[in-house]
């Protein structure tokens, strides 16, 4: 369920055996995921905390409350990259793509492939007919992504996201419909 491989890494649901790769992918990108990943990097600090994070995402996944995608390189298995399928509203049929890159493995296609491909797989669950990403505006590559994966902006989101230590931000929302 869920597997998916291309040139130079794959896309797989979040496994037991992840931990120690998640931990290592949080920590050298630290910088990178504080300020928009704030709950999953302070759940990945050690590799204890990611051994429980990890099987918290493996039991949400399985009971289809939350899905965690992980990339990795096929070479080394190192984690690339992660795709979350979250805010899952089945009143509403619709659910949000939250999505972030390793700083080294940027501008390459990556997280463009990955978030076509999920959000793919996301629109093919019964229950779910819109698709989310809320971005920050200055960050461009995360906006790129959205728009080469076919989403279309649709608002300003008023003090959305409040990162660490900082005042509340306007988020900009961008949606994917699959018309059935």
């Amino acid at each position: 369920m869920g597997n998916f491989t291309f040139a130079f890494f794959e896309i797989n649901p979040i496994s037991e055996r992840d931990g120690w790769r998640l931990c290592d992918f949080c920590c050298a990108n630290e910088n990178h995921l504080s300020r928009f990943f704030p709950s999953t990097l302070a759940s990945n600090l050690n590799p204890t905390l990611s051994k429980l994070f990890v099987e918290k995402k493996v039991s949400e996944f399985i009971k289809n409350e939350e899905y965690l995608f992980t990339l990795k390189e096929p070479q080394n298995r190192n984690i690339i990259g992660l795709v979350y399928v979250k805010a899952i509203d089945l009143a509403k049929n619709e659910a949000e793509l939250a999505y972030c890159i390793d700083y080294n493995q940027a501008n390459k296609g990556y997280t463009t492939i990955a978030v076509e491909t999920i959000s793919k797989w996301t629109l093919q669950l019964p229950n779910i007919h819109t698709l989310r990403i809320i971005v920050y505006k200055t960050n461009i590559g995360s906006i790129r992504v959205a728009e080469k994966c076919g989403y279309l902006w649709k608002e300003t989101l008023l003090k959305e996201h409040t990162p660490p230590n900082e005042d509340p931000l306007d988020m900009e929302l961008y949606v994917l419909k699959n018309e059935r």
